[in-house]
């Protein structure tokens, strides 16, 4: 990659279509906010495991059970 100073790099952005300005400035915005889309991921994850429980598609295990289990295992 070939390093550009500053005021070359803002001249190449000016002179960039619009679209591809916006993919930059989306692209600029996850860089220094990564974690947004990682919560975006879970809340989805979140809603579809709520969905499913909430059609009785899953069999929930009570959480004391599990951890019963897993200390049992370990004892052994």
């Amino acid at each position: 990659m070939v390093a550009l100073d500053t005021h070359q790099l803002l001249a190449e952005v000016d002179s960039m279509p619009i679209d591809l300005k916006t993919k930059l400035i989306e692209k600029l915005l996850n860089s220094l906010n990564p974690l947004h889309h990682d919560i975006e991921l879970w809340k989805q994850e979140i809603d579809s495991r709520v969905a499913s429980i909430e059609k009785g598609a899953v069999n929930l295990i009570d959480g004391n059970d599990v951890f019963r289990k897993i200390k049992a295992r370990f004892e052994q």
